[in-house]
């Protein structure tokens, strides 16, 4: 049994938890995702969710909620694969989900369809489908034509 805690991001995890990202695949300074830029989302309203295996020191999963000021957006929620298949993305769900709830906001997120497994926790905890969006992101400014 694996002995853990969840706990809230600290400016000191950022080493942390971008080694889980890249292992997960989840962000990276690519993605735009760095310390200055989650300590902004939190002082926005946001959150940002840990989980850290108390014997080992190891940050192995993450749930990153930015605030808009109309709904939450659910990032970057996953665990390590040496962790996965054991409820701990069902967890860190969960507790973005009371979070939401607590603060009286919606809450939305992205998952990439090939993550049947995520999806399928997602749909078990009330999301739903919003079938008819294509989403499109813009990362490198300078590529905008204007």
């Amino acid at each position: 049994m694996i002995n853990y805690i969840i706990r809230d991001y600290n400016n000191i995890d950022f080493d942390k938890l971008n080694d889980l990202w890249l292992e997960t695949g989840l962000g990276g300074a690519n993605r735009g995702d760095n310390a200055p830029i989650i300590e902004h989302s939190i002082k926005l309203g946001g959150k940002l969710i840990l989980l850290e295996n108390v014997d080992t020191n190891e940050v192995f999963g993450s749930s990153w909620m930015t605030f808009d000021g109309r709904r939450f957006h659910l990032h970057h929620i996953g665990v390590k694969p040496s962790y996965q298949n054991q409820g701990f993305g069902k967890l860190l769900t969960k507790e973005s989900l009371k979070f939401a709830k607590k603060k009286n906001y919606q809450i939305k997120l992205e998952v990439h369809q090939s993550n049947k497994k995520a999806i399928e926790i997602y749909k078990k905890l009330g999301f739903n489908f919003l079938g008819d969006y294509d989403v499109y992101i813009v990362r490198d400014l300078n590529s905008i034509h204007i």
